[in-house]
């Protein structure tokens, strides 16, 4: 085929605009509820069901603790299924260490006692000499019979 012919068969080729056809099939958007749909019924049919009244789920990893805070909990106990829904916060173990200790097992008993060995690793020895950056940050005694105003009258006039 020469280029003329091609072109002229292009140009009669219409995407759009009157008198063009129809769309014949129409685009179908899936919504992203099916998602939680299928496996709101996949969960029925395993045979959750809902606990009510908990407050706080924290699962714990190796270095860090993914809390939820109100989560929406269903278990099966026979499918040995917890489902925990909610909006989940990664959280370092000592950011929420004093209000979870009656909550850590056996298990966690050894991830408890090396953080508190990082930790004194962490903590800088204290000496009994104060260092030259906290003389800083003291405010200077006043000189009896001085104040700042007549300090600062002085140094205007010299």
């Amino acid at each position: 085929m020469d280029r003329e012919r091609l072109m002229k068969m292009a140009s009669a080729v219409r995407t759009g605009g009157k008198g063009s056809m129809r769309r014949k099939k129409k685009a179908v958007h899936k919504a992203t509820t099916t998602d939680d749909k299928r496996l709101q019924s996949t969960l029925k049919r395993i045979g959750v069901n809902t606990i009510p009244a908990i407050e706080e789920v924290n699962i714990f990893k190796d270095d860090a603790v993914i809390q939820f805070l109100n989560p929406k909990v269903q278990a099966s106990i026979a499918a040995n299924t917890w489902v925990v829904s909610g909006s989940p916060q990664t959280k370092k173990l000592q950011d929420i260490l004093p209000g979870i200790i009656n909550q850590l097992g056996p298990d966690n008993l050894e991830n408890l006692r090396k953080l508190a060995e990082q930790f004194q690793k962490q903590q800088p020895p204290t000496s009994a000499q104060p260092t030259q950056d906290d003389d800083d940050d003291e405010v200077p005694e006043l000189v009896a019979g001085e104040t700042f105003e007549t300090a600062a009258e002085d140094s205007h006039a010299s």
